[in-house]
């Protein structure tokens, strides 16, 4: 990849990570506990508890990207970003231009049980 490939994809994850992070910041409140007071119905807090399990699993998921584009900026720094780290071939810059924290390019993602 070119220096300014380079430079592109490091602002694209740089704003991928700050976008991730505000959105933790304000999710905090819709992962909070359930209150099970007597003035909710049953059928309420059943409402409430599954808002409360889906906003935790797409907490769970964002922080689990915040850790793929960290590396990925890691791996920038260290002039590896971009190569595949299965068969350490450049990762396509099309892929790359969708899912900028990719490890894999497409044969090896679309193989998994290939070494």
């Amino acid at each position: 990849m070119t220096s300014e490939q380079l430079e592109r994809q490091r602002e694209k994850l740089e704003s991928l990570r700050a976008e991730i992070e505000k959105n933790l910041a304000d999710e905090d409140n819709m992962t909070g506990v359930v209150h099970l007071d007597g003035v909710m119905g049953r059928l309420s807090r059943m409402d409430a508890m599954q808002s409360q399990q889906m906003a935790l699993a797409l907490q769970r998921r964002q922080k689990e990207q915040l850790l793929r584009v960290k590396s990925a900026l890691e791996r920038l720094d260290q002039q590896t970003y971009g190569k595949c780290l299965r068969c350490h071939v450049p990762i396509g810059e099309h892929r790359l231009d969708m899912i900028p924290e990719s490890v894999l390019c497409m044969r090896c993602a679309a193989n998994p049980k290939s070494a």
